[in-house]
């Protein structure tokens, strides 16, 4: 059994200024997005120029933090939205969901493939493999955090929160890390080093982030203001997540099918 190291959530204060770990995983993604998409960007098959990166990073990142706080305040505070909508914009109060940051980000990509004649699904194929990093290093902003807990257990490596109280838990926002962060990484990143039909490397993406997501909600507590919404264990997690699985597996029939006629 192992105890949470109890980590301060602010990084840097500087007077009335504080720099949360948080904030600053999410500047690792994008540094990250950044530095790989200019790498990829000098592939003969790459929809953009290394130049064009930072722009489609300033898309990227509206997409990312609009979308995440507008899915979490539809899917998981829906009472509040309709309380007190300026919440859509206090977002140092916290609340982001990936799903809803998903959504954002597609609906950027398509403005800037429509504004740049970059092609959508090249687009989105261009972009997966840029994103694990940044997800995985949301997970461990969560874990500094001390949100996202999982439930009891007796593992070796369960841990004790004591704000939770004295029973230890499934570190869940690590395996989150580690699935959605390392795995998922290593996955598409590997996957799309080799060129592939167009719509295959979204496909990969999108369906291993659902199936990861999917199986670690049976062991991370639901949202306390939901619970669990069927059978005692359904989470809105999985319900968000289950059309990702097959939105992957629809992406790679496309994909591959369009391969084969086109040969």
């Amino acid at each position: 059994m192992l105890t949470y190291p109890d980590i301060d959530p602010v990084a840097i204060q500087l007077g009335p200024v504080a720099i949360h770990w948080y904030g600053l995983m999410y500047l690792a993604g994008f540094l990250a997005a950044w530095l790989l998409g200019r790498q990829r960007a000098r592939r003969a098959d790459s929809p953009i120029q290394p130049v064009h990166m930072e722009d489609l990073l300033v898309y990227g990142a509206v997409g990312v933090i609009a979308g995440g706080r507008i899915g979490y305040l539809v899917f998981y505070e829906p009472g509040l939205l309709a309380a007190d909508p300026l919440a859509l914009v206090r977002i140092w109060e916290g609340g982001m969901s990936f799903h809803g940051g998903l959504l954002g980000v597609l609906v950027a990509l398509w403005l800037y493939a429509y504004r740049n004649g970059s092609g959508f699904w090249r687009l989105t194929d261009f972009v997966a493999p840029l994103v694990p990093i940044g997800l995985g290093a949301g997970r461990l902003g969560n874990f500094i955090n001390g949100e996202l807990w999982g439930r009891t257990s007796n593992l070796p490596w369960a841990m004790v929160y004591p704000p939770l109280g004295d029973s230890p838990r499934h570190p869940s926002q690590l395996y989150e890390f580690l699935l959605e962060g390392v795995v998922l990484f290593i996955a598409v990143w590997l996957f799309s080093r080799r060129p592939r039909p167009t719509m295959a490397v979204s496909g990969v993406f999108v369906g291993l982030y659902g199936l990861f997501r999917f199986l670690v909600e049976f062991v991370r507590l639901p949202d306390e203001q939901l619970g669990y919404l069927a059978w005692g264990w359904v989470t809105m997690g999985q319900i968000l997540s289950l059309p990702m699985i097959v939105l992957g597996i629809l992406l790679l029939a496309l994909a591959y099918g369009g391969a084969r006629r086109e040969h």
